[in-house]
């Protein structure tokens, strides 16, 4: 039986550039999945490549029909969007390992749905000060630098990731990313012997 490796991570913990290398790193040979969104397609972007692009009256059905296996709605301008991952054939656990990047409130929807021992966090971990440092110079290089949001995302990070819902999710070991390819090199390692040993268990 395959497993759901999920990355995740606060603002500017480093995390998307990880996952990216992690998708691209053949030993591990880890698919990914195509989500869902509510929200009106984008200049540039095709369906079925970024997303499913789908109503909210799909959604519900597929809520209904019990497909979900985790959903976030961020309220925007717009209304509310919906983002979220379903069970429609993507995921076929008895052939393949899987690599997710999301919300810890996803991982924990996601660890529901499909069991705890189906499902191994990778999270991230950057010390405070650096991680403000690091979105502020990412923020700074934009046209429009939306200092708030960045200060809200950062306030809010501090709640969302608390050691008390690290415990409640079952979070133990972090990765350190303060060096890249140290951060990385260790994840990798701890993928592989996640896999050798589900290996040798269901010999």
């Amino acid at each position: 039986m395959g497993k759901i490796y999920v990355v995740i991570g606060k603002s500017a913990s480093g995390k998307d550039t990880i996952f990216k290398y992690l998708q691209e790193e053949e030993s591990l040979q880890l698919k990914t999945v195509v989500g869902y969104t509510t929200r009106p397609i984008r200049s540039g972007e095709k369906e079925g490549t970024e997303y499913h692009f789908v109503t909210t009256d799909q959604f519900e059905q597929m809520k209904e029909d019990g497909k979900i296996i985790e959903y976030r709605t961020y309220h925007t301008i717009h209304g509310p969007w919906i983002y979220f991952t379903a069970n429609d054939g993507q995921i076929q656990l008895e052939e393949a390992d899987y690599l997710f990047i999301n919300t810890l409130e996803a991982y924990n929807q996601i660890r529901k749905y499909y069991g705890e021992e189906q499902v191994v966090p990778i999270y991230i971990e950057v010390e405070d000060g650096e991680r403000l440092m690091r979105a502020l110079t990412r923020e700074r290089k934009q046209t429009d630098p939306k200092y708030a949001e960045l200060c809200r995302r950062f306030l809010a990070d501090q709640e969302d990731f608390s050691k008390e819902k690290l415990q409640e999710s079952g979070i133990k070991d972090k990765f350190y990313n303060n060096k890249k390819e140290e951060c990385i090199k260790k994840i990798i390692d701890y993928i592989k012997k996640d896999q050798n040993c589900k290996k040798i268990y269901s010999i």
